[in-house]
């Protein structure tokens, strides 16, 4: 199949002063065009025209598979890469990269087993989590935000969700960043490895749990995962392995990545005492809510989505073809002024808020209650703890596609 020459328009989204800070260019394409083609896709940079596609399943999946065989060669890029076959294995079989009907049943069975009860029932112990986490930064004059506060609790909660041993946690992050790091638009040969032993590696793990919680069942979510069944269907082996591998990735990445960037951000804008003074005064749980819907909106953690055109048709006026690819700008939708009011603007109140963080449609994010109360306790105890925050050093790690900040040195004057 052809793909349309290059245009005009490209984001360099390798460059390390993109990545540092790719509004200013996300704007500039945005307002120029409303999509572009580059690297092969079909970049679209308006919220109307994402929205469009990530409510339209029948035209836009995740999967290629849904258009083309690997076998058929019908594009070089969709041919099996060897190097890559657990992951690729690991990508077919959750909702993330399924579409109808496989996707309906994958997420009828999980939702039996991942229920609003179930992460309701989280809420007392993040709060546990959160005030450990922050005792054990008190007496320190200097802290890793990422490292030492935005990372322990996610991880802590989706291993306790999943019923993880402690001795086995470490090794989940180094797992999940090596795993998601193969949704950059071009991984080098020591990420596609790193990766493929990360994905080994912990579904190995997994089923030696779910041999585990067969024998003995726990009050976590991989024995309800085992038990769940509807209609005479239950998950497979690999579906459930698979299922929690993304609740890890997708679990903890863009919590981490949020909190971390919506810290800066308020650093950088002044409103840090604006959250400080809500804490204090004991605003309600719907104020940092409200918040961290915004910051995730002015600072997307997750920039970056694809999806395969299906059938023919035309998005944002240029006509596509089945097995052409579509990179959705989620960060540069959330900025868009045809959605909303001073997009560049941090405005902590702002409601409603419809943006494209968590998506849109039937791949809506399963976990967004649990990020969202995660998020709040953390901005929360965060401003309790340390009111007069500074930030020293920071600097961007990986790619574009999950964005987020590798180190941020913080310290409390």
């Amino acid at each position: 199949m052809s793909v349309p020459d290059a245009s005009p328009f490209s984001l360099d989204l390798t460059a390390p002063e993109f990545i540092r800070d790719p509004y200013p260019a996300l704007d500039a394409v945005r307002e120029a065009t409303p999509a572009f083609w580059q690297q092969e896709r079909l970049f679209i940079t308006r919220y109307d025209d994402i929205a469009r596609v990530l409510k339209d399943s029948r035209r836009f999946g995740r999967s290629a598979h849904n258009v083309l065989s690997r076998d058929e060669g019908a594009l070089p890029h969709l041919n099996a890469d060897p190097r890559r076959a657990s992951f690729d294995a690991f990508n077919s079989n959750h909702l993330l990269d399924s579409e109808p009907p496989k996707h309906t049943r994958l997420r009828s069975l999980v939702q039996l087993a991942f229920t609003p009860r179930r992460v309701e029932g989280l809420r007392e112990r993040i709060g546990s989590i959160v005030e450990g986490v922050v005792e054990g930064l008190r007496e320190r004059e200097t802290f890793d935000l990422v490292r030492d506060y935005s990372e322990p609790l996610p991880v802590t909660v989706i291993a306790e969700l999943l019923g993880v041993p402690q001795e086995e946690r470490h090794q989940l992050r180094p797992w999940s960043a090596a795993i998601v790091r193969l949704y950059e638009l071009n991984p080098s040969d020591q990420a596609i490895s790193e990766a493929e032993r990360a994905v080994l590696d912990f579904s190995a793990l997994l089923r030696s749990l779910l041999r585990q919680r067969r024998a003995n069942p726990q009050d976590d979510l991989i024995t309800a995962l085992a038990e769940v069944e509807q209609a005479g269907e239950r998950l497979s082996e690999q579906e459930l392995v698979d299922t929690c591998i993304l609740l890890l990735n997708a679990g903890h990445e863009a919590s981490v990545n949020g909190l971390t960037a919506g810290v800066l951000n308020l650093w950088r804008s002044g409103q840090w005492q604006d959250v400080v003074q809500a804490a204090q005064q004991n605003a309600p749980e719907s104020y940092f809510r409200t918040a961290m819907e915004e910051l995730l909106r002015f600072d997307t953690p997750l920039p970056m989505f694809e999806r395969w055109v299906q059938e023919e048709t035309e998005v944002a006026g240029v006509p596509v073809q089945p097995g052409q690819k579509l990179a959705l700008l989620y960060a540069s939708g959330n900025r868009d002024p045809r959605k909303f009011d001073a997009p560049g603007e941090l405005r902590l109140g702002r409601d409603p808020n419809p943006h494209l963080t968590f998506g849109l449609g039937i791949h809506y994010c399963l976990g967004a209650p649990l990020a969202r109360l995660e998020l709040s306790a953390s901005l929360r105890a965060l401003a309790l703890a340390f009111p007069r925050l500074e930030v020293d050093e920071f600097g961007y790690g990986g790619g574009f596609v999950i964005r987020g900040l590798e180190r941020m040195d913080v310290r409390s004057v």
